[in-house]
């Protein structure tokens, strides 16, 4: 692998991005890249913004973090994050959504509106045409814990990238709890599935 990866992982408190971004890491560094990971919690115990930079490159990686317009791959675990981070995906850049809503207090207090999952969309096909909106909470409920929406995601990423399966899920099997990981198993692999949307 000779390419750099630039990705941008953001949801809300709770959502796992940090375990997302851990597993992404270490995807990088079992593949033999040079990985530098960056992450910005904010108000997450309370529901807030969190996002992660993580970069790879199969020389060396001189900054965890991403400029404007340089991301290959965004990877949102709430819709109306994703329009917050859309500015750093490069122009054809690869970006995958979860359609999960997480309403904030501004919006059930009446003080703001969400985002329909088209307006998203709408926004998202401007940029590129390489967007995919995932059920990611849905299919993960349906494996077992909506909880497990951070794996399914990074199933359908895993779908764009050119490594083996087996090692994004050795990676996973060594990042989650033993009672979970046949969970998260099928979270990834359904994931991978759900990323047909090129």
């Amino acid at each position: 692998m000779t390419k750099d990866y630039n990705f941008l992982l953001a949801g809300v408190g709770g959502q796992g991005t940090i375990l997302a971004s851990n597993v992404l890491a270490d995807v990088g560094l079992a593949a033999g890249l040079d990985v530098k990971k960056s992450e910005v919690h904010g108000m997450a115990q309370r529901g807030g913004s969190v996002n992660t930079h993580v970069r790879w490159n199969a020389e060396r990686v001189f900054s965890p973090l991403i400029g404007m317009g340089e991301a290959d791959a965004v990877l949102v675990f709430e819709r109306a994050e994703a329009v917050r981070y859309i500015e750093y995906l490069k122009p054809g850049g690869l970006a995958i959504v979860d359609n999960e809503a997480i309403l904030p207090i501004t919006v059930t207090s009446g003080g703001a509106l969400y985002p329909a999952s088209e307006e998203v969309e709408a926004v998202f096909r401007q940029a590129t045409k390489r967007f995919c909106l995932v059920p990611g909470a849905e299919i993960a409920r349906s494996a077992g814990n909506a909880r497990a929406a951070n794996i399914v995601l990074l199933g359908a990423l895993s779908a764009f990238m050119d490594l083996p399966e087996e090692l994004w899920l050795e990676v996973i099997a060594g990042r989650v709890p033993a009672k979970y990981l046949e969970l998260n198993r099928q979270a990834f692999l359904k994931g991978r599935e759900a990323a047909r949307c090129r």
